[in-house]
């Protein structure tokens, strides 16, 4: 049965459908979801091996890195001379954004080429591939990933100085300077790497990368309207990639665009679940893509259809779900139990917190809240007591109690149930600068 597309329908029964995802799109859909953008990358690679690394580079620009890897090592397959093709696998290994890098994997990758960065060299066949092929040897040296961060980012400035009309060097360039403080933001280079990625976005509308960093280099509320036109186009470039997807809503959400955080991620999960169909994987009904979408229905005060998405992913909680359904549904609840409020007609429940020490302290404070809603203070007794326990499983101290450590806006004193219905009912206009980041359970948001 082919997924309909359903817009911005305010139906339960529509979410409930789009929160599930669980059917198989038609082949024509499929074909159209491929779709990833363009890039001018020309390499001395055979002709046989040059689509699969374009690939790569496009599925590497929208943070695919899984299937980008997989294109690499198909370029390796047609053509086993090609060095990029080993350059480009390498690079997959390091998420700049994230700070995340596995150098193991990274390094044996480049070994596949030749065991030495002497010996690659001279198996790489033209200049300008040696100056790209000079950005993973930096990554992937000597020293501590801070340092090697910062050459990477030396070599790509020096490879856009030497190609000035090349749009790659530019984005590689973006690349690097976002990750260069360690997955912290540092404005100053955020600023420059935005910069970057603009000039090639406007000489080529449809690159993936230039959209994609232009939007992470202005993700934050103070510049966000700087992203939007990137955030609008980011989307049609690359329906094929569904981190492409969710990430126009990073923009969306900081601008207060709740109607299109939610469109983003429906189309986030749609193109998601094809390709865990693809592969024959189990769908999802949690996770990062379905958490925002949650989270953007809860502020456009779409409670129902917010609790329908939440109940999807509750459907996921078997002894054999995985740690991102698990914290996710903690995270689902809890948030619906406080944004929604009474409004959100969740029920109290002993649902048992388990799974990792932050999906049981999530789950405790979500019963905790709805019992200070509903005026028990035996239920918010045990259940912080409950939240105690699973906190100091992490090292954790104790949750402080006194009025004056609470928010201002849920006083243990007052009247909680006016307070939250309140609240409750004025959080669909809230205005842009009081937007809170949505990642729940010490995830980053990505």
């Amino acid at each position: 049965m082919p997924v309909v597309h359903l817009g911005l329908r305010r139906s339960g029964t529509a979410l409930a459908v789009l929160a599930c995802l669980g059917a198989t799109p038609p082949a024509a859909g499929a074909q159209a979801a491929e779709k990833l953008g363009t890039i001018s990358f020309p390499t001395s690679g055979s002709a046989a091996a040059q689509p699969a690394f374009v690939r790569g580079m496009l599925l590497y620009y929208s943070f695919e890195y899984e299937r980008a890897a997989t294109a690499f090592r198909e370029a390796q397959a047609a053509d086993s001379a090609f060095a990029m093709a080993y350059w480009g696998e390498a690079l997959t290994h390091t998420h700049q954004v994230w700070n995340q890098q596995d150098l193991a994997a990274a390094r044996a990758a480049l070994a596949k080429l030749a065991p030495t960065a002497t010996a690659r060299r001279a198996k790489v066949n033209t200049p300008r591939e040696r100056a790209y092929f000079d950005l993973a040897e930096a990554l992937y040296g000597e020293g501590s990933k801070a340092r090697r961060d910062t050459l990477f980012t030396a070599a790509a400035a020096r490879l856009q100085r030497a190609y000035p009309g090349d749009d790659e060097p530019k984005v590689l360039h973006a690349l690097g300077l976002l990750g260069l403080n360690q997955g912290d933001r540092d404005v100053p280079s955020y600023m420059q790497a935005g910069a970057l990625a603009e000039e090639v976005l406007r000489h080529n509308p449809d690159h993936p990368g230039a959209a994609h960093f232009v939007i992470h280099a202005f993700d934050d509320p103070a510049h966000a309207p700087l992203g939007l036109w990137a955030a609008r186009r980011y989307s049609a470039i690359a329906p094929g990639a569904p981190h492409a997807q969710h990430m126009t809503s990073h923009i969306f959400l900081a601008v207060g665009l709740w109607d299109d955080v939610i469109a983003a991620n429906i189309r986030a999960a749609a193109s998601q679940q094809r390709d865990l169909a693809r592969a024959g994987q189990p769908l999802r009904k949690c996770g990062h893509y379905n958490e925002w979408l949650h989270y953007g229905l809860l502020q456009a005060g779409r409670y129902r259809e917010a609790r329908a998405a939440l109940d999807a992913c509750a459907g996921n909680q078997n002894p054999d779900a995985n740690v991102d359904n698990v914290e996710g549904y903690a995270g689902f609840r809890a948030a619906q139990i406080v944004d929604a409020g009474p409004d959100g007609a969740i029920r109290i429940t002993d649902d048992a917190p388990r799974g990792t020490p932050g999906a049981r302290a999530y789950m405790a404070f979500g019963t905790g809240y709805a019992n200070w809603l509903a005026g028990s203070a035996d239920g918010v007794t045990r259940a912080r007591e409950g939240a105690e326990a699973a906190l100091r499983r992490q090292g954790a101290g104790p949750i402080p109690t006194s009025a004056s450590s609470c928010s201002s806006s849920a006083r243990w004193s007052g009247s909680p149930r006016a307070t939250s219905t309140a609240a409750s009912r004025s959080r669909a206009k809230r205005p842009a600068s009081t937007t809170r980041c949505p990642c729940r359970s010490g995830r980053r948001s990505r």
